[in-house]
């Protein structure tokens, strides 16, 4: 089913600012949430600015987010933290910051969303992880770590409510120039334009997706690396 109705949480920069201006030229009526608000002035999305790590005002905003759209057919959950961090680097703060957002605001946004679809009994849920969460690199602990978690919360989230008619779609993107990478060489990153319309073509299909078979390939590679060699590489 073609979704009419969408949540994007992070929808205000990077992949989630073109992934709500891919589906409004689709046709959805978008609420676009995050701290980000200026960049869509003057668009036709409903915007709701939100800081992510606050999460106790999670279900009264998601109540009347999905009151405003008249009901909720599809949501992404696209806010993520990645802070640069050195190899002898050890930054609590800059950690738990990442947990907040990639792991903890995941949970408060998705768990609603996942009983209003069981409730409904249709819906689409999708995720936004990373190529980071599939081995323990030493560049990004706890970054790679919290994208690992999504990956498996959301894996269980879909062998939970596929059944029940709810699609469930974990998405891992690799390297994408955004706001969030620019502290990398951005050199042969993906659009994240790009990368916006693959991800809405993978919407109502249940499973877990790279956005290009590059991006598989590495995902495969790392996964299968020894652990004794990984100790040994640079990533």
């Amino acid at each position: 089913m073609k979704p009419t109705r969408a949540i994007v949480v992070g929808g205000t920069s990077g992949i989630g600012l073109e992934l709500v201006r891919a589906l409004l030229a689709d046709g959805v009526r978008v609420v676009a949430v995050g701290r980000n608000f200026e960049s869509l002035e003057g668009s036709e999305a409903i915007v709701f600015p939100y800081d992510i790590q606050q999460t106790s005002n999670v279900p009264q905003a998601f109540d009347s987010l999905t009151a405003a759209l008249g009901g909720l057919d599809l949501l992404i959950y696209c806010a993520g933290v990645m802070n640069p961090v050195r190899l002898d680097e050890f930054d609590t703060p800059k950690d738990l910051e990442m947990i907040a957002v990639n792991v903890t605001g995941a949970v408060a946004w998705m768990n609603l969303a996942a009983t209003h679809f069981l409730r409904t009994r249709q819906g689409c849920l999708v995720a936004i992880g990373s190529v980071a969460g599939d081995r323990g690199r030493q560049g990004q602990p706890v970054y790679n770590a919290s994208k690992a978690f999504l990956h498996t919360y959301v894996e269980s989230l879909r062998n939970r409510l596929a059944r029940q008619g709810v699609s469930v779609v974990t998405i891992k993107p690799g390297p994408t120039r955004t706001p969030m990478t620019a502290h990398h060489d951005q050199k042969g990153m993906m659009d994240p334009a790009v990368a916006a319309r693959r991800i809405i073509n993978k919407v109502g299909r249940n499973g877990e997706f790279y956005l290009s078979p590059t991006h598989q390939l590495i995902g495969f590679i790392f996964r299968h690396i020894p652990g004794r060699l990984m100790r040994r590489i640079q990533v």
